[in-house]
């Protein structure tokens, strides 16, 4: 019958897709592994079994090692904690679920944690024959199975302490078959585990799985790590990641945050549920030593990207029975900066067209400065390309904005998250950066432009053509220069008749964050001391500072700690110097650090940034420097057709002292999810929030 050829074909067809499926899903276990690999190589924690489930070691980079170890960690002090409160029980069994090439049991089996303990992994008999064979080839790994007898199937290794078995985790009623056949005691106390691995099963299938846990075994926790917020600029990234590689993220629409997931056990049979995000894992379960030792192992200078990487995972537990008194992760403690939300109405963003045939504007750590009213200076930065010493000129005339490169084609050095401060009269002030997180640079420019007449009417290629600057090395040959820095701020401000460029803050290889401060007399080219009085600010990094009256306002930063500041602090001129006061908001601003920031009459505007007590991600702030009130708007991004990061952006106001802005470059590197760079630069309409 050909109606039923045709249902024939159409099957045959859904199954060719499912396999594809199912490869591309056990192909994330073959990265996954030579990244664990990495990072155990590199010192982040110890596990000398991994290598044997790799043909060769590559090194990732240093934000895909953190990435991993604190995946790490966060199980191993799960399993730890169950293997250390359930010690006194005769028999107990740890079950991981698509555990695909983990070492888990060779490296609780080589510390000896294994007394009484059995331990049961689960995966497609594919990848389980496959380890199995990887096990059997090392004389090391073979050791610790002791004495295996023949398996038969669905068990490629069985032994007293380690049963391996192949299973589909969809089909439950075989899962549960082939482990009552390899000896799984549903009355022992149970640690689930499954990482990174319900996420690719259909949610309904993956529910199942919970809740048919939660009927097997009375006594059980169950500890997942998994993937959260998927609807952020981050989020959309991630996803998009997954879907190319044909390993969609199933049930993160329906569960897209902690307390979702909290809901999503206990309500299939879970007594009680911890879940946090990396973040809170990180900062919260680690001491300061630990912390301070993994952030020693390699350069780094990625923090945005970390945070963010962190925050878009979670470690949760879900426990039954009398392991309910035993919990493996501490409940949440509510931020000390409550929340604040978004008022309703949200500030408008959109992308900005650019002359065809110009220079790109795509990078993060740029340095911006105006060197005239319509035209905006860019250097450095880092973009697809890597690190680049290339300078540009974003050019606004009647016919809209076009990019221009410099001539004449100096190279003006490799630099990252330096400033390039405006001077008035003078021109611009290009300071500090890095080429590498090792290597500060320490060269000075002063660049100054001679802007070409008006251009009246549509831009033609003949008005393309390059913008002469002329840039030269400053050599300050006075007084105490600050240390070489990066990710600092640089404003222009005028002290008794002289024109100043006031340095606050950075970081260097050494120190993690300054809270230095330091004035260039940039008429004398050389460093003077100015009497600084009042409490010294709290040593921070990618901060903003901004001129305001006759001082500056700073505002946020990241600490020493790693941990976000939401300090606004006023640097005050008096009679002999200034003096640093604090503003205190309210409500309290959340913390954020890699945004930008303006003053707009007796408003400080803070844009974008990256936070870790709030969901979402941080829209604008309004802080009344009057009377430190504070607002918080969301952005309506829905004319930008792509996921627009506003961290390690610069931003300009689109006509002097108006309610518009200019916003350039930023993203980052989206941890092994691939680079998102905003591929332009977007407006963003002020005027809701000034009115």
């Amino acid at each position: 019958m050909p109606g039923g050829d045709g249902a024939v074909a159409r099957g045959a067809e859904r199954r060719k897709r499912q396999v594809a499926r199912d490869v591309a899903v056990q192909g994330t276990n073959d990265s996954s592994v030579v990244s664990k690999v990495s990072a155990a190589m590199q010192g982040y924690f110890p596990d000398p079994f991994l290598k044997s489930f790799v043909c060769r070691s590559v090194r990732r980079a240093p934000l895909i090692n953190r990435g991993y170890y604190v995946r790490w960690k966060a199980v191993d002090h799960c399993v730890r904690e169950f293997l250390r409160g359930t010690a006194g029980s005769t028999r107990r069994q740890v079950l991981s679920l698509g555990a695909g090439f983990d070492s888990l049991y060779f490296r609780l089996h080589s510390a000896g944690a294994l007394e009484g303990c059995v331990v049961f992994e689960l995966d497609f008999p594919d990848v389980s024959r496959r380890k199995a064979g990887l096990v059997a080839a090392s004389p090391s790994l073979m050791g610790a199975v002791q004495s295996p007898t023949p398996p038969l199937q669905p068990v490629c290794l069985y032994s007293e302490q380690y049963r391996l078995l192949g299973a589909d985790l969809r089909e439950l009623r075989g899962v549960e078959s082939a482990l009552m056949g390899a000896g799984l005691d549903p009355t022992a106390p149970t640690l689930l585990l499954s990482e990174v691995v319900l996420t690719y099963m259909e949610t309904e299938r993956s529910n199942a799985l919970i809740g048919w846990a939660a009927g097997l075994l009375p006594h059980a926790v169950f500890v997942m790590y998994e993937q959260l917020r998927p609807h952020d600029p981050f989020g959309r990234v991630m996803q998009e990641h997954f879907r190319r590689l044909s390993s969609a993220l199933h049930a993160l629409s329906e569960y897209p945050d902690t307390e979702a997931q909290r809901r999503r056990f206990l309500d299939r049979g879970w007594e009680h549920c911890v879940c946090l995000d990396m973040n809170h894992f990180y900062l919260g379960q680690l001491g300061p030593g630990e912390r301070q030792r993994v952030e020693a192992l390699e350069p780094f200078d990625e923090f945005e990207e970390w945070h963010q990487k962190c925050s878009h995972y979670f470690i949760l537990t879900a426990s039954k029975g009398c392991l309910t008194s035993m919990p493996l992760l501490p409940s949440p403690v509510a931020p000390p900066i409550p929340l604040l939300r978004p008022v309703s109405r949200a500030l408008a963003v959109r992308p900005v067209s650019l002359a065809p045939g110009g220079g790109s504007v795509e990078g993060l750590g740029l340095g911006l400065g105006e060197l005239s009213p319509g035209a905006v200076l860019l250097s450095g930065g880092a973009g697809r390309g890597g690190r680049g010493g290339e300078a540009r000129v974003l050019i606004r005339d009647q016919a809209g904005w076009r990019c221009a490169r410099v001539e004449p084609c100096s190279d003006w050095g490799v630099r990252v998250f330096h400033t390039v401060t405006a001077v008035p009269g003078w021109g611009c002030v290009v300071y500090g950066g890095r080429s590498s997180p090792l290597q500060p640079v320490t060269s000075v420019l002063r660049v100054k432009y001679d802007p070409p007449p008006g251009l009246v009417g549509p831009v033609s290629p003949a008005d393309l053509c390059p913008v002469r600057l002329s840039a030269r090395e400053l050599v300050c040959s006075g007084g105490t220069a600050p240390r070489p820095r990066w990710r600092h701020t640089a404003t222009s401000l005028a002290y008794r008749g002289r024109g100043f460029l006031f340095v606050f803050g950075g970081r260097t290889a050494e120190e993690p964050a300054l809270g230095d401060a330091h004035f260039l007399c940039v008429e004398e080219q050389r460093w003077v001391e100015v009497p600084v009085g009042g409490a010294v600010p709290e040593p921070r990094h990618s901060h903003t500072a901004c001129v305001y009256g006759e001082g500056v306002v700073v505002a946020g930063g990241l600490g020493r700690g790693g941990v976000p500041l939401g300090s606004v602090l006023l640097l005050r001129p008096q009679e002999t110097g200034f003096c640093w006061e604090e503003l205190r908001t309210q409500p309290l601003l959340v913390p954020r650090y890699s945004h930008s920031a303006h003053v707009i009459g007796q408003r400080l505007i803070l844009v974008g940034g990256v936070w870790l007590q709030a969901e979402g991600v941080p829209g604008v702030a309004v802080v009344d420097l009057a009377t430190g009130g504070s607002v918080e708007y969301s952005l309506d991004t829905s004319a930008v057709p792509w996921p627009l990061m506003l961290h390690s952006h610069r931003s300009a106001p689109l006509e002097d002292g108006g309610p518009e802005l200019l916003l350039v470059g930023g993203g980052g590197n989206c941890f092994s999810f691939g680079t998102h760079l905003n591929p332009c630069p977007v407006s963003l309409d002020l005027r809701p929030a000034l009115s």
